[in-house]
């Protein structure tokens, strides 16, 4: 499926289309996705800022996605655990920028290469405000191995 496809399929899709999130963008590769949200009557909290679920929605199914579209078919990418840590109210629009490295593939590719092997890569991502300030820092666990029929026979 192309990015853009992915992107409009994404913004339709209920849990972050009715906290008010939007895929501003994911580069074709899947290396990159930017993701915006709006403070709007229905995602602030009691206080008045933007809810924590909220927070942590935006940046939720990226990383595994990511990863996935970056491996061949001979690997299983799941998620393990997650974790938000707010740091400052989060008000007005917020965005969140990931991003992909070839060096965080070759990463996982040498730590999955013996037979067997799995690896859980932790990833971070800032939630910063329209001024530049970290809101909230997201951190993602992924569980990654290569699938049982592919380990002998790609260079494991």
């Amino acid at each position: 499926m192309k990015a853009k496809t992915l992107r409009r399929g994404m913004n339709l899709w209920p849990p972050l289309l009715f906290a008010g999130i939007s895929i501003r963008h994911i580069a074709e590769d899947y290396r990159a996705v930017d993701v915006e949200l709006k403070e709007r009557f229905y995602n602030r909290n009691y206080v008045g800022c933007h809810f924590g679920g909220s927070l942590f929605a935006m940046t939720d199914p990226f990383w595994m996605m990511m990863v996935m579209r970056n491996l061949d078919r001979s690997y299983t990418v799941w998620d393990k655990s997650a974790g938000i840590e707010f740091l400052r109210p989060g008000r007005g629009t917020v965005t969140a920028q990931i991003r992909l490295t070839e060096d965080m593939l070759d990463d996982i590719r040498a730590n999955t290469a013996e037979d067997g092997a799995k690896y859980l890569p932790s990833y971070q991502v800032d939630v910063v405000d329209a001024g530049g300030h970290v809101v909230a820092r997201v951190s993602k666990t992924l569980h990654i191995r290569r699938k049982p029929d592919t380990r002998s026979r790609i260079g494991g």
